[in-house]
C-alpha cells in the first residue's frame, strides 16, 4: 500500500562546505510540484542547484538541475520509491561550498538529504477513493445521509429534484459493501447513476 505525507519535512546537511537543504512534501501532480520548485528558486536566488524528484499519480519525474547526470534527481527518486511514497515531492537546494564532491559524494549528499527529512515522518496510508452518484426518494434521504456518515464518505453535492441526488466519495474497499447495504435498507429504491 502506498503512503503519503501530511506535512512538509525538512533537513539540512553540510558536506565539504556545500549546504544541502532538503524537503519532502505532499504534491498532487507535476504542475503543483513545478510551482513549488519555482518558489524555491525565488526563495534561494544564490543557490547553485534546486534538484527535485516527484512520485505522483503513479508517475515519476526527476531533475538534476545542472548536477552531473544521475547524481541528484534519480537517487532522490529512489529514496521515495524505497519508502513506497505517492503524491510526494522531494527537493534539495544546494549552495556550492567551493569543493567538488565527485559523483559518489553528490549521490550520497542528495540521497542523505531526502532520507534525513523522511527520518521522522509519519506516513499516511493512501486509500484509493471511489466516486458514487445516486438518487433516492425523499423518504430515504435521512437513511442515506446516516449511511454516508457511518462509512466516513465525503459528500460533494446534494440536489433536490423529483428525487434527492447525492454525489460522494468513499474508500474503494468499502464501496461494494456500502452499495449492497444501501440497496437492502432502501428496498431497491436507490438509483445508482
Amino acid at each position: 500500500m502506498p503512503f503519503t505525507l501530511a506535512t512538509p519535512l525538512h533537513s539540512e546537511l553540510i558536506v565539504k562546505k556545500s549546504r544541502f537543504i532538503g524537503c519532502v512534501q505532499p504534491a498532487v501532480d507535476r504542475a503543483a510540484a513545478q510551482a513549488i520548485v519555482d518558489s524555491l528558486r525565488s526563495e534561494h536566488p544564490g543557490a547553485a542547484h534546486v534538484c527535485w524528484a516527484l512520485m505522483a499519480g503513479g508517475q515519476s519525474a526527476a531533475n538534476d538541475d545542472g548536477e552531473p547526470g544521475g547524481t541528484a534527481g534519480r537517487p532522490m527518486l529512489e529514496v521515495l520509491r524505497h519508502h513506497d511514497l505517492e503524491s510526494v515531492l522531494a527537493t534539495v537546494v544546494r549552495y556550492f561550498g567551493g569543493i567538488k564532491l565527485g559523483a559518489g559524494g553528490l549521490l550520497r549528499a542528495y540521497t542523505d538529504s531526502v532520507a534525513q527529512a523522511l527520518a521522522g515522518a509519519s506516513l499516511l496510508p493512501l486509500v484509493r477513493q471511489r466516486g458514487l452518484h445516486c438518487a433516492v426518494p425523499y423518504a430515504f434521504e435521512g437513511l442515506l445521509r446516516r449511511e454516508i456518515a457511518a462509512v466516513g464518505a465525503t459528500i460533494s453535492e446534494v440536489r433536490h429534484d423529483s428525487m434527492v441526488h447525492f454525489s460522494f466519495t468513499l474508500p474503494e474497499p468499502s464501496a461494494a459493501a456500502f452499495i449492497a447495504r444501501l440497496d437492502d435498507a432502501a428496498q431497491g429504491r436507490v438509483a445508482w447513476l
